[in-house]
């Protein structure tokens, strides 16, 4: 295959960049950004660049880079928001296992490096497939419209 045509990733690699930090943006606008969880101190959404399907990004509500400004209430919920994602992407997609994790600061590798975030994705055995390997390119098995409204129907709400 010569080809791979993914037309919705235009805007990550040409787009203007955003002035304002994506998790701030979607604590106002919640559906329109993939949200799956608002807990009182953090936020869940799925990465509209994944790495793999389901892949999911929880911050806490307020603007901070160091997890060492967060008090103790904002570090439980962060971590309950996590805890909860996780049961959510086990109930709809049922993966294997999962990488989970941090980059704090620019040098670290951080997107957004202005507001903390923890990275859940989802690994099934044999993800690595011939695409990535050989050709450096991913395949995503569903819509993100799609992986929302599913993931929000195993929480109880609806889109």
């Amino acid at each position: 295959m010569d080809r791979l045509w993914a037309p919705w990733r235009i805007n990550y690699i040409s787009g203007k960049k955003r002035k304002i930090c994506i998790f701030c943006q979607a604590k106002k606008t919640k559906a329109k950004d993939y949200v799956i969880l608002d807990t009182r101190h953090s936020i869940s959404l799925l990465n509209i660049f994944p790495y793999n399907n389901g892949h999911c990004l929880i911050s806490p509500k307020r603007h901070t880079a160091d997890i060492s400004s967060l008090s103790r209430a904002e570090v439980a919920d962060l971590y309950d928001a996590l805890k909860r994602t996780k049961s959510l992407l086990d109930k709809v997609l049922k993966p294997h296992g999962y990488n989970i994790g941090m980059n704090l600061f620019r040098a670290a590798g951080a997107g957004v490096p202005g507001h903390l975030h923890v990275h859940i994705v989802p690994r099934w055995k044999g993800d690595a497939n011939f695409m990535y390997v050989i050709h450096d390119t991913r395949v995503i098995s569903q819509s993100l419209e799609e992986l929302h409204k599913r993931l929000l129907k195993a929480e109880g709400r609806h889109a």
